[in-house]
């Protein structure tokens, strides 16, 4: 028989107690488990090549009857798909602990480790003091691959906002450089400052791009002033 919110609720431990959990079947491998303690589990049960496989689906009442027969049917689709339901979730799991991992600071003091030798140290400083100030309290603890282009132009549009046009084109481009690197370390899969450039407000003068002479290699600037 099917179970009801109601029998949900009212379910109780094995009588007289047992150091067994009570198991109510809902069919198709749904189950609620009552243990000795009261507390309730939902967990899904199949077989894979003969072995029972078990997973954890949730809490009750956190995770209603309904909710739970919402996963049931998830479960069964991935495996109709040739699918294993802990293996995916196995992946998935990982896959977030990655991109949790891989926030747009952590990636950003990286790329400014890589970068800054070829810096004069006060450009330097000023790198990473900008981003420390500007980005970072905003989105730096968010994981990379999550930050999509209305985010980042929120960013840069807060530094506009203090009038400061030049400093947020180049803020945005330093970003840009950030999720480049990311690109190319795997950690990410675009550059949303590509897609945010057209709506910053221009600069009165804007006739062709330019380097700043402190981000150009010592080397270089030596050859200038000779």
């Amino acid at each position: 028989m099917k179970l009801t919110e109601l029998t949900c609720k009212n379910a109780k431990p094995f009588d007289p107690p047992s150091k067994s959990p009570r198991k109510l079947a809902d069919g198709h491998g749904l189950y609620l488990w009552v243990m000795p303690s009261g507390a309730k589990y939902w967990r899904y049960k199949y077989k894979k090549q003969g072995k029972e496989q078990i997973v954890a689906i949730g809490v009750y009442p956190e995770v209603s009857l309904k909710a739970a027969r919402n996963k049931r049917a998830e479960y069964r689709k991935m495996r109709s798909d040739g699918l294993d339901p802990v293996q995916v979730i196995k992946k998935s799991k990982v896959t977030a602990e990655v991109s949790a991992a891989n926030t747009f600071e952590k990636i950003a003091l990286e790329w400014y480790e890589n970068r800054k030798g070829i810096w004069k140290p006060r450009y330097a400083d000023d790198v990473i003091k900008r981003l420390k100030e500007d980005i970072f309290p905003f989105i730096g603890a968010m994981p990379i691959k999550e930050i999509e282009p209305p985010i980042l132009l929120e960013v840069i549009r807060k530094i506009e906002k203090r009038g400061a046009i030049d400093l947020a084109k180049r803020q945005l481009q330093k970003s840009g450089e950030i999720f480049r690197y990311a690109i190319a370390t795997g950690r990410a899969t675009r550059d949303p400052s590509q897609d945010i450039k057209e709506a910053l407000r221009p600069r009165k003068t804007e006739h062709f791009a330019s380097i700043e002479v402190e981000e150009l290699p010592e080397f270089l600037v030596a050859l200038d002033a000779n």
